[in-house]
């Protein structure tokens, strides 16, 4: 055993394994995100004006019950950097891991919605191809593998290839959003409450987009994402 963590701390100065959301050197059993800043990451409070501009994007929508953020998007802060990294360095185990604490602070918290699956917001084929991956996903399999709620990747499609919505106003948000998605296994969310995710709710186009292709199949929805920016 001690021969086994002499060698991981020998590797660790040859190549130091670095935070994801400070850079500062990992030490010991810390993985991907240092001790550190996983306390003091800027959890979305409950009672909070972010969080009560979170639930009033879907206020008009009765097919959503609740929406959830775990953590506060600001630019060039720590939740910027996981999400940059999750995003566009391939490193999926951030997505996984922020699942995984999202899921056992709600459980603490007695705030886990009653549902029978989560399901994340899917890419286009070519993003996908792009990417070799889904970054929400990973946020979904942490969730799950926290909570026991399965999970799907599968029962949404997104079926006309958009590009960014950065830059976009509110209104074009919407209308490039609009019949982007489709239910692939209706039998999966016909009746049922769904955890709806994905990775950072700005004016929520693509999340009402998601519900609206699952209207007419009785589900209940709860929306989670990583992020809520503040805008």
């Amino acid at each position: 055993m001690k021969l086994s963590r002499y060698w991981s701390d020998f590797l660790d100065l040859l190549f130091p394994r670095c935070c994801e959301a400070c850079g500062k050197a990992l030490v010991g059993t810390e993985e991907t995100v240092c001790t550190s800043c996983r306390i003091t990451l800027p959890r979305l409070s409950q009672d909070s004006i972010i969080s009560t501009s979170v639930k009033s994007k879907f206020i008009g929508n009765p097919d959503v019950q609740d929406a959830f953020a775990f953590l506060v998007f600001t630019k060039k802060g720590k939740v910027q950097e996981l999400l940059h990294a999750l995003k566009y360095k391939g490193n999926q185990e951030v997505g996984r891991l922020l699942g995984l604490m999202y899921g056992q602070e709600l459980i603490e918290q007695n705030q886990l919605p009653p549902a029978d699956l989560i399901i994340s917001v899917p890419l286009h084929p070519r993003r996908l191809k792009e990417r070799g991956y889904n970054q929400s996903d990973a946020f979904a399999k942490g969730l799950s593998e926290a909570t026991g709620i399965p999970w799907s990747g599968t029962v949404l499609i997104r079926t006309r290839y958009t590009r960014t919505q950065t830059g976009k106003s509110r209104v074009e948000r919407y209308e490039n959003m609009s019949g982007v998605f489709r239910v692939e296994q209706k039998e999966a969310v016909e009746g049922k409450k769904v955890i709806l995710v994905d990775d950072v709710l700005t004016t929520g186009a693509t999340l009402d987009a998601c519900v609206e292709a699952m209207k007419g199949l009785n589900c209940t929805v709860y929306i989670m994402t990583i992020a809520a920016a503040q805008i």
